[in-house]
């Protein structure tokens, strides 16, 4: 699978699992969720009782103000009217106002809090999990659609906790306290309110696939937009060397236009749970008034006015809180996919981890042994096969050849980056798999093609692995190294990625972090090809100090450089071909002096075009 093409999810999953492992990191925060729920139900109460209070008002002060004072009014009298029940109920809605305001305030506090610091734990373990997983995980994962998980696909999930749950809460909450007051008064009028739930329970079962579908859609193609986002402004010197520009605007178009597509469609059916929910409110409130009002003007009456009032209220009330519920349900549905992103990356396994019970290398020797070695990145397409190989302690050994023959491959494997799919690797004659990852690589320094540097000052950089090195060991590191120029610019920042240093400056400053973790076995991976002659002239004379009684693998473009080490091996398609010293390969005459002659004819042809002066006319 592509990078860029993000994974499908096509299963019919539940919802409810879904909620009940997203819940779960709620656990850690039980007082502010009881405190949260509280709020919000306390919230929903004094809104449930809101129409009581009105029924109260109309059926023991208006009705019976009306009827005591009509006949004074009829008589053109203007009797002085007792206020006092009038007062006594707006003093009652005021402080219902009250409670509802202060609720409303500490139910926003508690959600917010949680939502904060729910977000806090997911990114956290996904970043954990990222750093643990196996290098054989990037290599078919882009790094865009992984940031899609750590910001947007967390920030949705996170929100349905706080503030979705919100609707959730007081949608339950509301219809329980309204239908338990509407049963009280009048079973007839309730049920008629009631009859509308199961009618909307019918309709989002329905409309529930459809926006799990189009929701996943949209997820996935977000997160391939972020992928390719990210490519091609990394990538975007080669784009306008190459004038390509309109063509990555046309595959990015396409894409977005997919996305914009499934985000439609997500939404339309989303919006359709509202005009459904309020076109069902609405005839079950003109039922309310029809069948209540029948029953308040028949003789004697059934109900009062104020309970017909009340019951209007409640029959408005309650779809309220069932279109909250349904907005709470198809956002869940609209989570799931993100949910399902989030926990599929917290879910992988390493497929290099250490075996139960491991042991640990506490000091090696660095004596390392290929016993028949075999591995392939992919099934059927074997990389190395049945490498047999001895290296003693304290030797450097070369790794030459041509691109793709497995001299990376090697190093991978030393470094258990990825494990055999056959034969043995042993350190020191233990096999490397009865220790653990961490012991081994503490006695590893690498330094690769492509240096990489954190954000911070070069100083932070080059103890990175080292955070209790002195100042005189980080200095010694650089001299060795012959990077005696940084030693006054320890303090400078290398900017996002190191883009503040040249490239050859990177280089060097990872060099020094290599030398300041003083490794056992010392691994460069064409680690000189992007430094200028006469800084490789300087590592190299630190290179032959540093790996003086330490085991080193080193591959290298340049084929002079390795001339001093004791042993070159050449490697062609997954097998090693020749090995010896530089003095014993050019007398074979064989792969590696046809590569070497080459190389250094090259160069000389180079040097020669360099001296001559070439006279335009």
């Amino acid at each position: 699978m592509s990078k860029l093409k993000e994974k499908r999810f096509k299963e019919n999953v539940s919802v409810f699992p879904f909620l009940k492992r997203l819940f779960s990191y709620t656990f850690k925060y039980k007082n502010w969720m009881k405190g949260f729920i509280f709020f919000v139900l306390m919230v929903t109460l004094v809104e449930a009782v809101t129409p009581l209070v009105w029924l109260n008002l109309l059926d023991n002060a208006i009705v019976p103000l009306v009827e005591k004072y009509k006949d004074f009014y009829a008589k053109g009298i203007n009797p002085e009217v007792d206020l006092s029940h009038l007062t006594k109920y707006a003093m009652m809605l005021i402080g219902l106002g009250a409670v509802l305001a202060g609720s409303v305030f500490m139910f926003i506090n508690f959600a917010g809090r949680i939502q904060e610091y729910v977000m806090y734990d997911i990114r956290q373990e996904l970043f954990k999990k990222l750093q643990e997983l196996s290098f054989s995980f990037y290599d078919t994962t882009a790094v865009g659609w992984l940031m899609t998980r750590i910001t947007s696909d967390t920030n949705k999930v996170t929100e349905l906790i706080s503030w979705g749950f919100i609707e959730c809460v007081w949608g339950f909450g509301m219809i329980f306290f309204c239908l338990i007051s509407m049963f009280i008064y009048s079973w007839k009028l309730a049920l008629i309110v009631t009859l509308t739930i199961p009618v909307l329970t019918l309709i989002s079962i329905k409309i529930r696939k459809l926006i799990l579908r189009y929701s996943r859609e949209s997820r996935r193609y977000n997160s391939e937009l972020t992928a390719t986002y990210n490519e091609h402004i990394t990538g975007v010197e080669v784009n306008k060397s190459m004038v390509q520009e309109s063509r990555a605007s046309e595959e990015f178009e396409s894409l977005s236009e997919k996305m914009r597509e499934a985000s439609f469609k997500s939404s339309y059916f989303m919006a359709l749970y509202q005009p459904l929910v309020i076109f069902i409110g609405s005839i079950a409130a003109a039922l309310v008034i029809y069948y209540g009002g029948n029953m308040a003007i028949t003789f004697p009456p059934e109900i009062t006015v104020g309970l017909l009032a009340a019951f209007f209220f409640y029959a408005t009330l309650i779809y309220e809180p069932i279109l909250d519920i349904s907005n709470f349900y198809s956002q869940a549905q609209g989570c799931i996919s993100a949910g399902e992103r989030i926990f599929s990356l917290i879910d992988t396994e390493p497929t290099i981890k250490d075996r139960d019970g491991a042991g640990s290398f506490d000091k090696i020797k660095g004596e390392i042994e290929f016993d028949n070695v075999s591995f392939s990145y992919e099934k059927d397409k074997p990389v190395l096969n049945k490498v047999n190989l001895k290296i003693k302690e304290g030797q450097s050994i070369a790794l030459v050849g041509e691109t793709g023959g497995g001299k990376s491959t090697i190093i991978n494997l030393i470094c258990r980056f990825y494990e055999p799919t056959g034969g043995v690797i042993k350190i020191d004659g233990i096999n490397y798999l009865d220790n653990t990852m961490e012991s081994l690589r503490n006695k590893l320094g690498v330094v690769l093609q492509t240096p990489h540097l954190f954000s911070g000052s070069i100083r932070d950089n080059i103890r990175y692995g080292r955070d209790d090195a002195t100042e005189e060991e980080i200095t010694e590191s650089l001299k060795l190294i012959g990077g005696d120029d940084f030693i006054e610019r320890l303090d400078e920042e290398v900017g996002e990625g190191g883009d503040k240093l040249s490239l050859g400056e990177r280089q060097m400053v990872s060099f020094a972090r290599a030398v300041l973790a003083n490794p056992r076995i010392f691994i460069m991976d064409e680690a000189t090809s992007s430094v200028d002659t006469l800084s490789e002239a300087k590592i190299q004379i630190g290179i032959h100090e540093m790996i003086k009684g330490r085991t080193s693998i080193i591959i290298a473009h340049r084929l002079s450089t390795i001339k001093n080490c004791d042993r070159i091996l050449v490697v062609k398609r997954g097998e090693i071909i020749e090995d010896g010293s530089h003095y014993e390969l050019m007398l074979k005459k064989g792969f590696y002096y046809s590569l070497y002659t080459r190389q250094l004819r090259e160069q000389r042809e180079n040097e020669i075009m360099k001296t001559v002066d070439f006279v335009v006319p």
